[in-house]
């Protein structure tokens, strides 16, 4: 089960109810099979713009992460549910160990001139067809008249 980090953003409430708040969250969890990690509180603070939830707006916040595991098909449904719970604000859940890009950095094609880059290649011939599609957009219509000129011009 990969590692995933909640983000709640809970409207400004006494501790208790705060408490009952991540109670809830918690069994949010427990109920598509994840486990806790860790908890953060980071305290109340003031929001950078006003978020209009649940048809109240908020200016102020107690925000809290959440770190946990969690199997990959019951996110989706962990993120509606906690959407619906009134007393959260905002949450949004970030994987905390995305996969890796493994692209492999070989020096000798590094140090090879531009010219002469496989890479560089492609990005040139991408901007070769894009001028060439851009170019037959805007071509002249050829008259079918046999002359070289158009005589009907003036």
């Amino acid at each position: 089960m990969p590692t995933y980090e909640l983000t709640l953003l809970l409207r400004t409430m006494p501790r208790e109810e705060l408490a009952s708040v991540l109670k809830r969250a918690a069994n949010y969890i427990f109920d598509q099979g994840g486990f806790l990690r860790k908890i953060n509180n980071l305290g109340e603070q003031a929001i950078p713009y006003k978020i209009s939830n649940h048809g109240a707006v908020h200016k102020k916040a107690s925000y809290f992460m959440i770190e946990f595991d969690s199997s990959t098909r019951s996110i989706v449904s962990l993120f509606d549910s906690m959407g619906r719970d009134v007393d959260i604000v905002r949450n949004t859940i970030y994987n905390k160990n995305p996969s890796e890009d493994t692209t492999e950095c070989k020096f000798n094609d590094e140090i090879q001139p531009p010219m002469l880059r496989n890479e560089v290649l492609e990005m040139i011939q991408i901007a070769k067809d894009k001028e060439a599609r851009r170019l037959s957009r805007f071509s002249v219509y050829k008259h079918n008249t046999g002359l070289d000129y158009y005589p009907f011009q003036r």
